[in-house]
């Protein structure tokens, strides 16, 4: 684990809000929204697009990771004007974040279990206090294959 200081950023794409016991339960928006982004191409009609890496943004907490957030999934973006109506764009404010990397193996499990890791550390594993305000996956080059997957994740700090 890393922590990174960087300026905000724009990301466009479909959002949702759910949370975390939904997702656990089989009930969750995230898949749907995978599902979507992939099933209609969404991701080439973006634009402003800056780059191909997916980013999975959870942002507007209702208060902590126990309650609900907007799920984002797009690209980061140069610009958020002219930007189609069934797309939703984010700020990714800038700041501290704690760079978690996941281990290699199936998207499905690797993703949640790095959140299990990231829930489980102390305020001094973790390099700070969450600020709750943002937090990100990063789905590069390692993650092309989704049985043999590597993410990271970046979580906002106070």
């Amino acid at each position: 684990m890393t922590i990174q200081q960087h300026s905000g950023f724009y990301v466009v794409g479909v959002a949702a809000r759910t949370d975390n016991t939904a997702e656990r339960n089989g009930k969750g928006k995230i898949g749907e929204i995978w599902h979507r982004l992939l099933r209609d191409n969404l991701a080439a009609k973006i634009p402003n697009k800056l780059g191909i890496d997916l980013i999975a943004v959870y942002t507007d907490y209702e208060k902590d990771h126990s309650g609900q957030y907007t799920y984002l999934l797009g690209l980061p973006v140069s610009s958020i004007h002219n930007v189609p109506a069934k797309f939703v764009a984010k700020h990714i404010p800038g700041g501290r974040y704690a760079v978690v990397t996941s281990n290699r193996g199936p998207v499905t499990k690797v993703v949640p279990e790095t959140w299990q890791r990231i829930w489980s550390m102390s305020v001094a594993e973790l390099g700070g206090t969450r600020s709750f305000r943002a937090d990100y996956e990063v789905y590069d080059q390692r993650s092309a294959d989704p049985e043999k997957a590597q993410i990271e994740v970046y979580v906002g700090l106070r």
